[in-house]
């Protein structure tokens, strides 16, 4: 299975503080907000990783991960010149994939929650269908929402609705079966001249093979759609970081720990971040015996 980032596009020039930069360039408290989906395919065992992003802003994307060799990854990189859906990030894909399974999250979404690394596990282990995921919020109408049936079964998508069908939204993160480049290539697009991922979505549900994991309490599902939302995430980051002392979506550690790189990697980072608390956090990961 491989990953992909879609960076960039719709929504991310609306506010000045964005109008020069990419937002997921932006800083979330102690890192860029791109090393937090990064961190997620990590998490799930993908290393192949293909990020999506604008003309003008893919090269900064390059010049901040370079090939992804620091941290064991093999990063390639490819353009939307026009936002026109989430699916087409599928069509951009379709030879970085290799007619293989796939993994997709969006740029400007932050999961954390104990037991996450598990299910990511297993989600990257299809091959086929499709995987989603639903998560309770508390104004389902800015969503992708899951309709229920009788006996609890997800029998419906409804893309933004003004009465939601239920508190379920779909977050920025799905698992997809070889197919789903073909089936984005069939898809026709919506009234805003978009390529949906919920009507991608809906195609595995009509056929019965689309699967739904619900998250419940213990897993926080951030969604920084805008400044206030992306306040709202550094402060959480600093919350947890600062209460536990350890890092989130801190790709270095990340890949420590996976094997992918060896101490010695992991020093020579903490060495690039020397004088400030990030270096001298890696800098313990190194020397820790437990």
């Amino acid at each position: 299975m491989r990953g992909i980032v879609l960076a960039g596009g719709a929504g991310t020039r609306l506010y000045p503080m964005t109008r020069a930069v990419s937002k997921q360039l932006l800083p979330v408290y102690d890192k860029p907000l791109v090393y937090y989906p990064l961190s997620v395919l990590m998490l799930a065992g993908l290393r192949d990783i293909l990020l999506i992003s604008t003309p003008t802003d893919l090269p900064r994307f390059q010049a901040l991960l370079g090939d992804g060799a620091a941290w064991g990854l093999r990063l390639a990189y490819a353009e939307q010149p026009t936002p026109a859906g989430l699916a087409q990030a599928l069509l951009i894909a379709r030879d970085f994939l290799q007619g293989g399974a796939s993994a997709l999250i969006l740029g400007d979404n932050l999961f954390f929650g104990h037991g996450f690394s598990d299910v990511l596990r297993k989600a990257a282990a299809l091959q086929q269908g499709a995987l989603i995921f639903g998560y309770p919020v508390r104004d389902p109408e800015r969503y992708g929402v899951l309709a229920f049936d009788s006996s609890g079964r997800v029998c419906d998508i409804v893309e933004k609705p003004p009465h939601p069908p239920s508190r379920y939204a779909v977050p920025g993160l799905y698992f997809y079966g070889p197919d789903a480049p073909d089936r984005a290539a069939h898809l026709r697009p919506s009234s805003r001249g978009e390529l949906e991922i919920t009507d991608l979505n809906l195609s595995y549900l009509r056929e019965g093979r689309l699967e739904v994991h619900l998250f419940g309490r213990g897993l926080a599902w951030l969604d920084t759609g805008n400044p206030a939302a992306l306040l709202q995430a550094a402060n959480f980051v600093q919350t947890i970081e600062e209460r536990q002392g350890f890092k989130i979506a801190c790709i270095e550690e990340i890949a420590y720990r996976q094997g992918w790189i060896d101490r010695d990697a992991l020093l020579a980072h903490a060495a690039s971040f020397k004088g400030n608390e990030y270096g001298e956090y890696l800098e313990r990961l190194a020397t820790e015996t437990v």
